[in-house]
This record gives C-alpha cells, sequence and structure tokens, in this order.
C-alpha cells in the first residue's frame, strides 16, 4: 500500500508539474529592452536588406525574432522591462500598459491581415505553414505543453486606442458608439507541423458593447487560458482590428506576454501506473471499509 501511494503522488506530481516562464533569467539593464538581433541568429535575405533570423529563450521556451539590418527595425518578440504608461508614440513601444506587475517581459509585434489589401496581395490563411511563419511565435520544449499564458496592451497600442494618433482612430469614434475592436488570436501546430483545428480568441479592446460604460481596453495582465491548444508543439499570434484602411491595420501592431504556462506531458507508460496505483489504493480503501 506504501509503494502504490508513493508512486501515485510522484506521477501526480510529476502529471501536475508546471514551469511559469516569467523571463526573469533573461539579462537586461533597467528600464531598457532588447529586440535583436539575436546572438543565434542566422543572416538571409529579406525584402530590404540582409535579416537576422534568431531566438531567445527563456524556461526553455523559444520565442521568434526577426531582425532588419537595413532599418534597424524588428518583428517577433523581443523583451523588456519598460512600463511607461503616459508617452505615447512609437518611441514607446516597449513598454507594458499594466499597471501593476513591473518586471521582466516579452513584446510582440507583427500581423497578417485577414483579406488582401495593397501591401498584402493575400488573405492570411493559418493552414499555411508559410504564413504563420511570419507570425511572432514560439516552440514549446520537448515533452511539454501549453496551458496559459498573461496578455496586456503594449502603451503604444492602448494610447493610440484611447486617443487616436495620425495613422489610427480613436476606439469608440466621436460619439464612443463605433463598435471598435482590437483582437489577439493564437493559433497551434502539431509536431507534424499541421494547424490545430481550433484557436484561441482574446480581446485587447473591446468597444462593441450596446452599453459604452462597459467598453474596454485592457490595462492589467490577464490570463488566457490555452488548454485547448494543448497538442500544440508552436504558438502563433496574429492580431486585428475593427480600424483597418487600404494600406492594412491602422491600430498599432503590438501586444505584451508574461507568465506563460507550461506543463510536462506525461509518458503513456506513466500514466497507466498511475491509473494502476490508484486502482489498488481504491481497492485497498474498499477493503479497509
Amino acid at each position: 500500500m506504501r509503494i502504490s501511494l508513493f508512486v501515485a503522488l510522484a506521477l501526480s506530481a510529476q502529471y501536475a508539474a508546471a514551469v511559469t516562464v516569467d523571463f526573469d533569467d533573461l539579462t537586461l539593464p533597467a528600464n531598457s529592452y532588447f529586440s535583436g538581433p539575436m546572438p543565434n541568429s542566422t543572416v538571409v535575405a529579406g525584402p530590404f536588406g540582409p535579416q537576422d533570423v534568431g531566438t531567445f529563450s527563456s524556461g526553455g521556451v523559444a520565442f521568434g525574432n526577426t531582425y532588419d539590418e537595413t532599418f534597424g527595425s524588428w518583428s517577433g518578440f523581443a523583451y523588456s522591462n519598460m512600463t511607461d504608461t503616459t508617452t505615447p508614440g512609437f518611441t514607446n513601444q516597449y513598454s507594458a500598459y499594466a499597471l501593476a506587475g513591473a518586471g521582466k517581459f516579452a513584446v510582440a509585434t507583427g500581423y497578417l491581415d485577414r483579406t488582401a489589401n495593397e501591401t498584402q496581395l493575400f488573405a492570411f490563411d493559418p493552414n499555411d505553414p508559410t504564413q504563420l511563419a511570419q507570425l511572432p511565435n514560439l516552440a514549446l520544449p520537448t515533452g511539454y505543453e501549453i496551458e496559459s499564458l498573461d496578455v496586456t496592451n503594449t502603451t503604444y497600442a492602448a494610447l493610440s486606442m484611447l486617443n487616436g494618433d495620425s495613422f489610427a482612430k480613436k476606439f469608440g469614434g466621436p460619439t464612443g458608439n463605433d463598435p471598435d475592436y482590437f483582437k489577439l488570436t493564437v493559433y497551434g501546430t502539431d509536431s507534424g507541423g499541421h494547424t490545430l483545428p481550433n484557436s484561441v480568441d482574446f480581446y485587447l479592446a473591446d468597444f462593441r458593447f450596446a452599453n459604452n460604460a462597459l467598453d474596454y481596453i485592457v490595462s492589467n495582465w490577464t490570463t488566457v487560458n490555452l488548454a485547448s491548444l494543448s497538442a500544440a508543439t508552436h504558438l502563433y499570434f496574429n492580431l486585428s482590428s475593427s480600424d483597418d484602411g487600404d494600406f492594412g491595420m491602422n491600430t498599432p501592431a503590438y501586444f505584451a506576454v508574461d507568465n506563460v504556462q507550461i506543463a510536462r506531458v506525461p509518458e503513456p507508460a506513466s500514466i497507466v501506473l498511475l491509473a494502476s496505483a490508484l486502482l489498488c489504493m481504491a481497492t485497498f480503501v474498499r477493503r479497509k471499509a
């Protein structure tokens, strides 16, 4: 009985063991960021010149990053500890808008439009792996599955939606009645590179309510449950907005991520052993009764 109980407890702990990726294992000076090029990057030809394609890792999770050598720009994921919630505009693209929970986090930028336009001549297709590869993405360590992650707006995107800017509208419009939204959608692919049949939506801003008092722009770290994507080995993140123009989305295509929760996937034999141990325990308890 003691052996069965020990095995059951040990395997239960293994099955439930979770890792929180909080980016604290990355080195950053105070009030700073790093957006590339990553030390492990490979130089490839880009549309405007050389690009450095690489990753940075935290807690075993690899976050994709592309750095454009010509313009010094980037896409995919960067990491930061900046929390300036008052300065609008592109110069403040690395700050989280969350009013609490300061620390290191990841910032992502990049998206594909749902319909073709002047700058993107195709409609986004999540079943096309070449398109998914253009989105901010991460790779899970072998033997782990995704559970959840925390998300918030960047200050750049939040203040643009709150007040409008030279490119984007104020959400809600002059009357506050415009049904605007800013949405993050998470896709997953399995070990064979196939897109999972389901995806997860999270609204970073939502002004579609009949009662304008319910309209919101996310300003706190909010947990997004990704258990429905547990079969994924890679995750891909796309953004969409009600504020679109001839050249694509007008809302700044940024969001921030922290506390990526992953859990170890047990080996099938371990599951059988756990079930057997629990069955033995149940039988013993019935006999004692």
